[in-house]
């Protein structure tokens, strides 16, 4: 894991937590159970601190960072999107931020919300529970359904187990030359994601 000390701050991470080698965290940072921290996310707690709650995932090239003396705060099963930035945001239960969505500074997200992908939410914006947000600049555009929100329960849940899928079987290794005859195209049955109902629409939905 790419860990850094800062300033006396070494980040805190549970053991069932997974950071990426290829992510950096760094300095007054607490990570939870079951959190999911991939390749090229960096999360910056030198100038305040981050705090991300248990069965958060932070996907592929986000970002984490803040103005001096905030704290930033992902609560549980917070799911943020492939190149996402949050900065001096605090980011409710159970929500949704969409691929290279920016989250910025003094945004209150209440719980069990979808930002869009591509949405840019300005500085301050206070956004209550349950709301679909999209654009740029972001505005809410309608409440989030309980279908909506079972989808992405159960989209979080299959990052929620990731982490002790890595533990086990990621390593290194030399690449084959050829694709061994037989090969199933999934190791793992993710049945409660690929065949939910109108994942298409509801996809559409939260972009």
């Amino acid at each position: 894991m790419a860990i850094y000390e800062f300033d006396g701050y070494k980040p805190v991470v549970d053991e069932s937590a997974y950071v990426h080698p290829q992510a950096a965290v760094t300095g007054n940072v607490v990570i939870g159970k079951d959190v999911y921290i991939a390749p090229g996310a960096a999360i910056r707690g030198d100038w305040g601190k981050i705090v991300i709650k248990d069965g958060c995932n932070v996907q592929e090239n986000c970002t984490i960072h803040m103005f001096p003396g905030v704290t930033v705060v992902l609560e549980e099963s917070a799911h943020i999107g492939h190149g996402a930035i949050i900065h001096g945001a605090h980011i409710g239960r159970n929500c949704l931020v969409g691929m290279n969505a920016v989250i910025m500074d003094r945004v209150e997200l209440g719980e069990e919300c979808i930002v869009g992908a591509l949405a840019f939410v300005p500085e301050g914006m206070e956004i209550g529970r349950r709301k679909l947000v999209v654009g740029d600049p972001a505005k809410i555009v309608k409440d989030v359904s309980d279908e909506m929100i079972d989808w992405k329960t159960k989209g979080t849940k299959l990052y929620q187990q990731l982490p002790g899928q890595l533990h086990n079987t990621l390593k290194e290794c030399e690449p084959l030359r050829e694709e061994p005859e037989g090969r199933q195209s999934q190791s793992i049955n993710y049945e409660t994601w690929g065949k939910t109902k109108n994942t298409e629409s509801r996809t559409q939905d939260s972009e």
